[in-house]
């Protein structure tokens, strides 16, 4: 439950941000560094925290810790592209009273991973899946069960690109330290044998990763004490067998006293991540996801 604690207790901090171009969909014609992603729909006056966009680059889908008209609080939410905007941003039919959050997109557009702490789960928050549907809807949430999920808190499940492998972060399979980077393997059946993604957990939290390329490098959230922030993002590569060489993600206003954190690759466009934060300008209200460029990959395979 410590994430709840920790986004209702993080304060807006000022940052710097340069050249930044407002985009109110993917067909936005170019990136200065970064842009909000659907200003006064995606990113509104309410907290917005890590959006996935379908690979067919069609629907975007996002959580928000207190945007109105969702019936827990911490909901789901989805746009649709038309005319080349995000429109018609409504809550999805599968949020529950409880919390649901961290949603992202399988890469070949049939699952749509989240957790939530809704009643009948293993522990605090757990990870889940719902199979996307074809009229834009989704199927009933499913738990993926004591594999991955502890008695702890699961956050930000994302899967492999070919669908075989899930990271995620917990603090309930032992580590290094609060929250660790873990990845599991598919079975045939379900994730399960959580192991520690080499070389970047730390005593920190360690949390909210995206793969970049098949896992030659990877982008994650760091933060000394995520109730109590602030949060960063760093990137690694990929050796061979560990990721290391990890340094700060280049963007202006992922500072050391600032809150940046729910990277996503976009599914659509896999050279563009998408990323929450609160920049200085654009900004549209307390937690924004902005788009900017994708880091360089010059790791190796080998490291899941």
């Amino acid at each position: 439950m410590r994430r709840a604690a920790a986004l209702q207790g993080l304060s807006l901090l000022p940052a710097l941000a340069l050249g930044a171009w407002f985009m109110s969909g993917p067909a936005a014609a170019f990136l200065s560094e970064f842009g909000i992603e659907g200003m006064g729909v995606v990113s509104t006056k309410a907290s917005e925290v890590r959006a996935s966009v379908s690979p067919d680059g069609k629907r975007i889908v996002w959580g928000s810790t207190d945007r109105e008209g969702g019936p827990g609080g911490w909901d789901l939410w989805q746009a649709t592209l038309k005319d080349g905007r995000w429109q018609d941003a409504q809550p999805l039919a599968l949020d529950s009273r409880a919390k649901d959050f961290d949603p992202l997109f399988s890469s070949d557009g049939r699952w749509l991973y989240f957790f939530s702490d809704r009643p009948g789960g293993v522990g605090g928050d757990d990870l889940y899946r719902a199979a996307v549907l074809p009229d834009g809807g989704f199927g009933k949430p499913e738990n993926l069960g004591p594999g991955v999920n502890s008695r702890g808190d699961e956050w930000a499940p994302t899967p492999s690109r070919d669908g075989r492998h899930l990271l995620f972060a917990s603090d309930g399979h032992g580590g290094a330290g609060r929250h660790d980077l873990l990845v599991a393997r598919w079975d045939g059946k379900a994730f399960s044998h959580p192991v520690p993604v080499p070389g970047v957990n730390s005593k920190d939290d360690d949390f909210d990763a995206a793969w970049l390329g098949d896992g030659e490098a990877i982008v994650f959230a760091r933060s000394k004490n995520v109730d109590d922030q602030p949060v960063r993002l760093f990137v690694a590569q990929c050796d061979g067998t560990a990721y290391g060489d990890v340094q700060p993600l280049k963007l202006s206003f992922n500072t050391e006293d600032g809150i940046t954190f729910g990277p996503a690759l976009d599914w659509n466009k896999p050279g563009e991540l998408l990323v929450t934060g609160t920049a200085k300008s654009p900004k549209a209200g307390k937690y924004d996801i902005y788009r900017m460029k994708a880091p360089a990959v010059t790791g190796k395979t080998g490291c899941f």
